[in-house]
């Protein structure tokens, strides 16, 4: 009987059971999913981790005429030619005026290499696919298409951003843009 009580308080202090093998530990985290969170001013972000290939920091870049706004230029990363765009600028909240604290979060999108200037890293973040929770749509938001869905963790609120649509343009953009033409 004192096996018995010796197991059960094990697991009630929150040790696995004896049977809980590597085999069960790879199971339930392979359910899980990872992000990297950063901040953009007070806002918490995330990209899947599976997206990202580099963080580095903040260097000079160059600056290429007739871009949108939220391309601040390109950099060279060890001979390919990478984008920068300033997501604070890209959710319409101004431009960032960097420094050497940034950072850039080298994602690859399709086949492209992109950077996301960010104010700093914060963490990676695992959790199940079911926390996502839809974004409101509250009101008609060209912001709201950059993003898949929220994830609130230790009670901070993470705006989960959708990467194939960061660089898509808005549909009323495009529409006006050919009618001039």
């Amino acid at each position: 009987m004192s096996d018995q009580t010796g197991s059960q308080v094990e697991s009630a202090a929150g040790k696995p059971p004896a049977s809980w093998g590597a085999e069960d530990a790879a199971e339930a985290s392979a359910d899980l999913i990872q992000f990297i969170s950063f901040a953009i001013g007070d806002d918490q972000y995330g990209v899947d981790i599976m997206a990202v290939r580099e963080i580095k920091g903040w260097s000079e870049i160059t600056h290429l005429p007739k871009q949108p706004d939220y391309v601040r230029g390109v950099l060279n990363l060890r001979g390919v030619i990478v984008p920068i765009v300033d997501l604070r600028c890209r959710f319409d909240q101004g431009l960032t005026e960097s420094t050497p604290l940034h950072v850039v979060i080298i994602v690859q999108i399709r086949e492209q290499l992109i950077g996301l200037l960010a104010d700093r890293v914060l963490d990676i973040i695992s959790f199940d696919p079911s926390k996502i929770k839809p974004v409101p749509k509250v009101a008609q938001s060209e912001r709201l298409d950059f993003l898949s869905g929220i994830v609130t963790i230790e009670n901070a609120m993470i705006a989960l951003i959708d990467l194939t649509n960061l660089l898509s343009e808005p549909v009323a953009d495009t529409e006006a843009r050919d009618s001039t033409h």
